[in-house]
């Protein structure tokens, strides 16, 4: 892909695209540990100097992903809630459900768990005050919309709901940094299978956790 000196702006907002998209086209083939700025601009056919035109930097375009990402899964999300949990059922079965979707639909969003992963200790360093506060900002409606989905379904969760709805996403991100397993620790599990409670499926963690912090926000009776 070669690209023309962007003059005007949209023009500059193709090549701000065609970097984000191609950024998370290595994301479907790497972890977030292995995103380079220099394959980046490679793969976008940009000198890095150029790509910094428009990013500040490596994470401050990988910060901007996990937005996009996050505000997708949120669309898809609803749509699972629907589906996923009855109207009618009584509050514990609901929270069941919800949290069975919601383990569902996480796990099979691998990016965005490694996204959410990174984001605390690799993604906001490096990066300005400004990429920051526009970051927090946005990731801020992104939580009230989720709380809003959340609520919908479960509302006896109360002002629990974006506690709960935080925690999830944090927990997303930490839990997924032991799956799939290294190819050591997978030897290990063989060699000893009484090691093999530690390993963990992605899905079962995730619906363990969120299970948990339901029975602690949910209110007694």
């Amino acid at each position: 892909m070669a690209f023309q000196r962007a003059r005007s702006e949209e023009q500059r907002e193709i090549r701000r695209r065609a970097i984000l998209d191609t950024a998370g086209a290595m994301l479907a083939e790497m972890p977030v540990a292995e995103v380079s700025l220099n394959e980046l601009s490679r793969r976008v056919g940009l000198a890095k100097s150029n790509v910094l035109r428009y990013f500040e930097s490596r994470e401050a375009v990988l910060l901007e992903l996990l937005d996009d990402f996050l505000g997708s899964w949120l669309v898809d999300l609803a749509d699972e809630l629907t589906a996923g949990v009855e109207a009618d059922a009584a509050p514990e079965v609901r929270a069941d459900q919800l949290a069975e979707v919601l383990s569902r639909s996480l796990a099979d969003r691998t990016v965005l768990c490694d996204l959410f992963g990174a984001q605390g200790g690799v993604l906001e360093h490096n990066v300005s005050v400004e990429v920051i506060k526009r970051h927090k900002r946005s990731a801020l409606t992104r939580l009230t919309d989720m709380t809003g989905l959340v609520s919908r379904h479960v509302p006896e969760l109360g002002d629990g709901a974006q506690s709960f709805c935080l925690m999830c996403l944090i927990s997303a991100g930490a839990l997924s940094a032991y799956v799939p397993p290294p190819p050591s620790v997978l030897a290990a599990y063989a060699d000893e299978p009484a090691l093999g409670v530690l390993n963990l499926e992605l899905r079962d963690a995730l619906r363990v956790s969120f299970t948990s912090a339901l029975l602690g926000v949910l209110p007694r009776a």
